[in-house]
């Protein structure tokens, strides 16, 4: 009792644990890392959908805002490709990996369609001696930041997916068994003839 206490209450030797189990589930599992990554765009994004939607409504740019609809579908669908790309203890299902890349890349044009849609409102107002950015359009930088974080994390992710097979080997190498005191002159148990 007194020894999970002192586990619980920051012994390092119980962060040692934590940090073993957590290699040995990305052992069986690497491709967690990605799809973690996507997460982290997708809260990202999803997070300042409001600041996103404000530019779109104010701009009215070219595929503003089929570029932002997209964006959302198909970060919501890239959960499932990529839980279907990489099942549990199998090879990659290469057709599920084909279509995660092609809504990755969907997503990252989207990303550039945007983009493209502010810097043109920009240029537009630069032409016609205005400004865009006002105390009540504060939003539309706000929005430019974020998909631009976005972009930079679709491709980061996309570099995890294709580089999975170079970490993923480099993280199973990596020793996560425990010792145990005393087994050291135990040699190997022969059960080739146990039914």
């Amino acid at each position: 009792m007194a020894k999970n206490n002192a586990n619980n209450t920051g012994n390092p030797s119980g962060f040692k644990e934590f940090l073993r189990k957590v290699l040995v589930g990305l052992k069986r599992k690497p491709s967690v890392i990605p799809f973690l990554v996507m997460v982290v765009a997708f809260l990202v994004y999803s997070l300042r959908l409001s600041n996103i939607s404000d530019t779109t409504a104010r701009i009215q740019g070219t595929g503003m805002g089929l570029a932002g609809f997209a964006t959302m579908l198909f970060s919501l669908l890239s959960f499932v490709a990529c839980l279907n790309a990489f099942p549990k203890r199998k090879k990659a299902n290469i057709p599920m990996l084909i279509v995660l890349f092609v809504m990755l890349g969907i997503i990252l044009y989207c990303d550039f369609v945007y983009i493209a849609g502010i810097n043109a409102a920009y240029a537009r107002a630069a032409a016609d001696g205005t400004t865009l950015i006002s105390d009540n359009t504060k939003f539309i930088p706000k929005a430019m930041t974020t998909v631009k974080i976005h972009r930079v994390i679709i491709i980061i992710d996309i570099a995890l997916i294709i580089l999975l097979p170079v970490y993923g080997k480099f993280i199973r190498n990596i020793k996560t068994s425990i010792e145990v005191e005393g087994n050291e002159g135990m040699g190997d148990i022969d059960i080739s003839g146990e039914e």
